[in-house]
């Protein structure tokens, strides 16, 4: 597992942390069932401090990206299926809570634009 932390980036170290270790996970570099470093193992490879190394593995657990089993470790979960479950889910309730609102589908979907255009382009 390679990550970089850019300080300098802007972009928070426990995020860049979450981030590479989902695209990691997502893109099979890091399979299913791979065993992540202890939070303090990886808080003192890159020199951060263990509290940042430990809010970016809870964000990826409930992001199901990851997996903790007690003593036993960290581990890469099912990612892309637990992922897409859990994003299907969100946009059904989007959905319903919408149609309640009133909206178009057209306006519904504009609102997910933006929304999408603002998460992934900063």
């Amino acid at each position: 597992m390679t990550l970089k932390i850019r300080i300098t980036e802007g972009t928070a170290p426990y995020e860049q942390v979450r981030a590479q270790i989902s695209e990691q996970a997502r893109s099979g570099t890091l399979p299913v069932g791979y065993r992540l470093p202890t939070v303090r193992g990886l808080a003192e490879q890159l020199g951060l401090a263990a509290n940042t190394v430990a809010k970016a593995y809870r964000a990826l657990e409930t992001d199901g990206v990851i997996e903790t089993r007690g003593r036993n470790g960290t581990f890469v979960a099912a990612a892309g299926s637990a992922a897409e479950r859990a994003a299907a889910t969100e946009a059904q309730v989007y959905a319903e809570r919408v149609r309640r609102l009133g909206l178009s589908e057209s306006d519904a979907l504009g609102a997910v634009r933006d929304a999408l255009r603002a998460a992934y382009e900063g």
